[in-house]
């Protein structure tokens, strides 16, 4: 009695002081500002690359790239120039025979004629063809159009093209012309190797210091909006007024490769700076930019020339073929219709399994084949409660019948057992000759060396086990993550989408699986009659086995939700009864308490959103005051300390729990801003020279030191770490429930409104 009392007195100060801390903490994170989000349409950038001949690398090694009038797209390739039609794929030689070269440079004039700059002259597109020019002496670099004339380029000399014919010009520069533009006032700029020069038929002056340029290898020159001139060089940008240079871009300004190779207007007025490793973009005065590199945005990262169409999309030329980046206006709901069909035609395999599927051409996505994953019923739980959130809001009688499709899958991985309360990781039909951990056995060398790296490891020879009807194999060693996420998919539906036929199912599915926990001490028992590697929450391991601290406090919080879950849906004081004893006198409460002060070497991404998964039965279902102000506080530590990741998931969640809108800014920006292109291409942010590499926050991996926007970024699940400096993996397509559910989510909570 005295212990009891004790108790209730500590949770009643714990009570006091929490709703103080919980309310500064609300009004510093609030966003009421923002208010309710109404869904308008927004520019979505994609991406479709182009090779130019397969298995050429000379031909597809693209110099400069140029659309006509027409929508025809040129290009200046190492191995000669090529034109695509406009709606084609398919490019086609324009110079061939004995005139069949290298060419450099594609420009179209004022009245709308093509002129390539090749290895042995100057070409024009007349009747149909490319004619040689002859007069201006081969090889020719470059090709523009300064006031109303076209000037020819090149190691030998410069001509300009008047009155149909050809005059040479006599101007003091470097023979290392590497880009030309029109001055403002008459004359051109040059960039050579030697600097900038700034030619007028009376006077012709070079730019070399240091205080005019960031160096003298002068690559690349365009004019900004605001009349300034953007030179692009090794090691960076220099802007310049008429006199002087006034602002600098180096890789810490965002530039993601010192070598700068191009620099380019686009129609919106934001600066395209081109280099080795990628393209930034920047809006002139101001700090912020986006960058975009990797086969998401570009066929190679060598940026060789960049020029827009009347649509305003990017054409992009690079070292292994031809990228555009196009726009087009969508709102969130046109987004999640498409990502709801790619969803539903690429992402669901038999019995209603939801997750990632193999390419087996690495970025074809007509390569597209089912696979299996270690974690399937954690995923298709996401699916489940984003199909349970859309119900909710929409009332679609097609959501509530493929929530109820997932479920059963879920429902099913625990019959398929056999062992009541025990449930499988996921199951592949009998026929599948191939999977993932093959069913195998170590040799008594092989399991020491497991041994010694992690005493912990369990030997699982058999993974894979046969259903008892025949059509199925289970996979077994079923882990804590699942019990996680398939607990949030369980709640969400039934909350948001189960009828009272469905709840009792759902009650009699976890029942068994909390039943099988208690009979075992609070462990996953597998089918060799020991716990699982991670399925274990028991008081005896968590609490007194040294090599199980690093999971104490989340995994305490875990099963106190699990308990409080069963026990609100099914009654049975056995559970209450459960979830108390571990409060009191297994110190599971105050385990939980050190979740934020853990230590460092046990910092896992992961665990953000095993936190994630277990908030809600316990905010929403616990009835003692006290102890719901605990929850509630930790659930702001658990927000404070992650909500720089900007996951709309994060905090839509928190959202829901707390009734209010914080984060919505950068949950709306995550939702535009993520990528249609489901390939998990590979990222490699570590290569950027405007990001610095860290141990943090995760430190057992390599990270950058700053949240780049999801476009730049691996194609993710919630689980991974958004600041890896590597990521990704070709040969597999993710499936969209990473955004579909927090949009849902933000759509249910009335922060996203509809349009209509």
């Amino acid at each position: 009695m005295l212990k009891a009392l004790k108790f209730i007195i500590t949770f009643l100060l714990f009570y006091q002081f929490g709703c103080t801390n919980n309310t500064v903490k609300k009004e510093e994170l609030s966003d009421t500002a923002n208010g309710p989000y109404r869904d308008t349409s927004f520019q979505q950038e994609y991406h479709q690359g182009f090779v130019i001949k397969e298995d050429n690398a000379e031909t597809n090694d693209v110099r400069s790239v140029q659309p006509d009038k027409k929508g025809n797209i040129w290009i200046a390739t190492k191995g000669g120039v090529f034109q695509k039609k406009k709606g084609e794929e398919k490019w086609e030689l324009m110079i061939s025979g004995e005139n069949h070269g290298p060419a450099y440079d594609v420009m179209l004039d004022k009245n709308g004629k093509i002129w390539a700059g090749t290895w042995n002259g100057i070409y024009s597109f007349q009747s149909g063809e490319m004619v040689n020019e002859k007069e201006p002496e081969p090889p020719i670099s470059n090709v523009t159009e300064i006031s109303g004339m076209v000037y020819a380029f090149g190691p030998r000399g410069i001509w300009a093209y008047q009155q149909e014919k050809w005059e040479k010009k006599d101007y003091p520069v470097a023979k290392s012309i590497r880009e030309v533009l029109p001055a403002k006032n008459g004359g051109f700029w040059l960039g050579t190797d030697v600097g900038l020069y700034l030619c007028k038929d009376d006077k012709t002056k070079v730019f070399q210091d240091r205080a005019d340029l960031v160096s003298a290898y002068v690559t690349g020159i365009a004019y900004s909006d605001d009349g300034n001139l953007w030179v692009g060089s090794l090691g960076g940008v220099a802007i310049r007024n008429e006199k002087e240079k006034i602002a600098i871009k180096l890789p810490e300004n965002g530039i993601p490769n010192g070598n700068v190779t191009v620099v380019k207007k686009a129609p919106d007025g934001k600066m395209w700076v081109g280099t080795d490793y990628g393209i930034s973009r920047f809006t002139p005065g101001k700090a912020e930019y986006s960058v975009r590199l990797s086969r998401r945005w570009l066929m190679s990262n060598e940026v060789r020339d960049i020029n827009f169409d009347d649509a305003g999309n990017a054409w992009i030329a690079t070292s292994k073929g031809v990228s555009v980046i196009m726009k087009k206006e969508m709102t969130l709901e046109e987004k999640a219709n498409y990502f709801y069909q790619q969803l539903i035609t690429r992402h669901v395999r038999d019995p209603w399994i939801v997750g990632r599927f193999r390419l087996e051409v690495p970025g074809d996505t007509t390569t597209l084949v089912p696979e299996d994953d270690d974690n399937d019923g954690e995923y298709t739980s996401m699916y489940l409660a984003m199909e349970s959130f859309r119900y909710a809001v929409t009332g679609n009688p097609q959501a509530k019948e493929r929530a109820k499709k997932s479920f059963d899958f879920l429902y099913y991985l625990r019959e398929v057992t056999g062992n009541n309360g025990f449930f499988a990781r996921t199951i592949i039909p009998v026929s599948w000759e191939r999977s993932h951990d093959m069913n195998r056995t170590y040799t008594p060398q092989e399991l020491a060396e497991e041994l010694v790296k992690n005493p912990r490891h369990k030997p699982v020879e058999k993974r894979w086990h046969l259903s008892e009807d025949g059509k199925w194999k289970w996979k077994g060693d079923t882990s804590s993550d699942e019990l996680c996420g398939h607990f949030f998919g369980y709640y969400c539906y039934y909350n948001f989408a189960a009828d009272e036929a469905e709840k009792k199912r759902i009650a009699s599915h976890v029942d068994k699986i909390m039943d099988h926990l208690l009979q075992n001490n609070f462990n996953l028992i597998g089918v060799d009659g020991t716990p699982t590697k991670w399925g274990v929450w028991s008081p005896k391991i968590l609490n007194h086995d040294p090599d199980w601290a690093q999971e104490r406090a989340l995994n305490s919080l875990e099963i106190l939700s699990f308990l409080k879950f069963v026990y609100h849906i099914t009654g049975k004081e056995v559970y209450q009864d459960a979830y108390i004893n571990l409060i009191e006198n297994e110190g599971y409460l105050e385990n939980a308490r050190k979740l934020f002060t853990k230590n460092p070497a046990w910092e896992t991404y992961f665990d953000i959103y095993l936190a994630l998964y277990v908030y809600p039965p316990l905010i929403k279902y616990e009835d003692n005051p006290a102890l719901k102000s605990i929850y509630e506080e930790h659930l702001d530590e658990w927000f404070n300390k992650y909500k720089n990741t900007n996951s709309p998931l994060l905090n839509f969640t928190y959202n829901y729990l707390n009734g209010g809108q914080d984060g919505l800014e950068s949950s709306l920006f995550f939702l535009k801003d993520a990528p249609l292109d489901l390939v998990d291409w590979e990222i490699d942010n570590g290569s950027r020279e405007d990001l610095n590499i860290v141990r943090k926050p995760i430190l057992e991996e390599l990270q950058v030191d700053e949240l780049r926007p999801p476009s730049e970024y691996r194609t993710m699940r919630w689980d991974r770490n958004p600041y890896q400096i590597v990521a990704g993996n070709p040969a597999q397509e993710r499936d969209p429930v990473y955004w579909l559910l927090p949009y849902w989510m933000g759509r249910y909570l009335n922060l996203i409104e509809n349009s209509q």
